[in-house]
């Protein structure tokens, strides 16, 4: 896990069906589901949120992982760490007995289950932070938007892990953006070109299942592959900066260059997209990770009639080539802003004072933005957004146990199944 996502937070909140009120002793109670990296990261984060914080229970099923994270926490955070070992869950379908004891569920599992859990968390009455991409397929993208209205009628605050929605620099260029600083937009470019990463070796006697899940990233029913679960920051952003509107097709490509172990699983090493708006605009979207020399680069930029925007190109924010206020800097320089940080402090600070801000809607779009690019690159033809909205294919099983079957096998060779454009036929 890079480590730059390993502390990225996750939380969720009270069985009530009415915005949160603290207990009589002002705590909120947290479970942790998910305990890798990026759930111990989150978890930090939730509780550095305010002392009145609390982390009562942990979930997950990889051996060790949940008391890893506990040792962690405990010596980060004393005095906020409140779990007994009876509230150490290892197993997949214990996430209910933690819901039980927690006003906050932290949602940092891998992406394949989140539509799941998320909608299970909501019908509980919890407010909830969840790590993005929201869904691996439209299957999910549509669970969670029907969850997210029922949060609404709830009145649940829902946080997703899209971060840069609560990071100043990005707040302040977007603004500007759609004040017409630029003027009308005609195309932009989002890019997250990085290095390559070696899948984990199957261990001896280790179940499929057990496998898949513990090499999580390399399977799309687990990540929904990177264009989906590292771009959609990326993608997110154009969402944001169009104010929701979304693509009306997609055409692109993709493949594997040098993904060539059979730990690699099933998902491709680069994805490049064109996606299309009604109104002409066009979005260009690349997104591999190759390593080696070839360039890295994880930035926005958003063409106008009157100029330039420049998110994020190394480090710095950028209006027609100067930063904003007319000082070369790099970003968060002076502020030493969190946008990690901030994002949890907003969720909290909305709990405890019982404001509501939903997340949910434009994170499940802009996951589906990924989910749409992929079913492209996969399958080489031209994508429309409903054709990508309404598709069937479903990647994940519910109420996942290790007796659960894992939904791809390895060939007699142990390969996995890759897509092949041109041939994979989209659902």
């Amino acid at each position: 896990m890079p480590s730059r996502r390993q502390f990225l937070t996750t939380t969720a909140l009270t069985a009530a069906t009415h915005a949160f009120a603290a207990p009589a002793d002002n705590d909120i109670r947290i479970a942790l589901i998910g305990c890798g990296g990026r759930g111990t990261g989150a978890c930090n984060q939730a509780l550095s949120a305010g002392s009145m914080v609390k982390l009562v229970a942990v979930v997950d099923p990889l051996e060790g992982k949940a008391q890893a994270a506990l040792d962690i926490l405990k010596e980060k955070h004393e005095g906020q760490v409140d779990v007994p070992p009876d509230q150490v869950f290892t197993n997949f379908e214990d996430y209910q007995k933690a819901f039980a004891l927690a006003d906050v569920v932290l949602i940092t599992t891998p992406p394949g289950p989140r539509p799941f859990l998320f909608e299970q968390a909501i019908k509980a009455g919890k407010h909830v932070f969840m790590e993005k991409p929201v869904a691996v397929d439209a299957v999910g993208v549509r669970r969670v938007l029907a969850a997210s209205e029922e949060a609404k009628k709830k009145q649940l605050n829902v946080c997703v892990g899209f971060q840069r929605r609560y990071a100043p620099s990005y707040i302040d260029v977007i603004n500007r953006i759609q004040g017409g600083e630029i003027g009308d937009l005609i195309y932009g470019r989002v890019y997250w070109n990085g290095t390559s990463r070696p899948g984990a070796p199957r261990l001896p006697g280790e179940s499929e299942l057990h496998y898949q899940i513990r090499n999580w990233y390399f399977f799309t029913w687990m990540s929904g592959d990177h264009i989906l679960e590292q771009h959609c920051h990326n993608l997110d952003v154009a969402n944001w900066v169009l104010q929701g509107k979304m693509p009306v097709r997609a055409v692109g490509q993709g493949g594997r260059q040098v993904r060539r172990a059979k730990e690699n699983g099933t998902i491709f090493d680069h994805h490049t997209v064109e996606f299309e708006y009604d109104n002409g605009f066009r979005l260009l979207s690349q997104c591999c990770q190759i390593g080696g020399k070839c360039q890295k680069d994880v930035s926005e930029h958003f063409h106008g009639i009157k100029g330039s925007a420049d998110l994020a190109n190394n480090g710095r924010f950028l209006i027609n080539g100067q930063p904003p206020g007319g000082k070369r800097q790099r970003a968060g320089a002076g502020n030493k802003e969190d946008a990690y940080q901030l994002e949890h402090d907003a969720f909290f600070e909305n709990i405890r004072t019982g404001k509501v801000r939903n997340d949910a809607d434009y994170a499940a779009h802009s996951t589906m933005m990924g989910v749409m690019g992929r079913m492209a690159t996969y399958t080489g033809q031209i994508i429309t957004w409903e054709q990508a909205l309404n598709s069937k294919e479903s990647l994940v099983p519910d109420n996942i146990t290790w007796a659960t079957e894992a939904p791809v096998k390895p060939d007699a060779e142990g390969w996995y199944p890759v897509a092949i454009p041109g041939t994979t036929m989209p659902l």
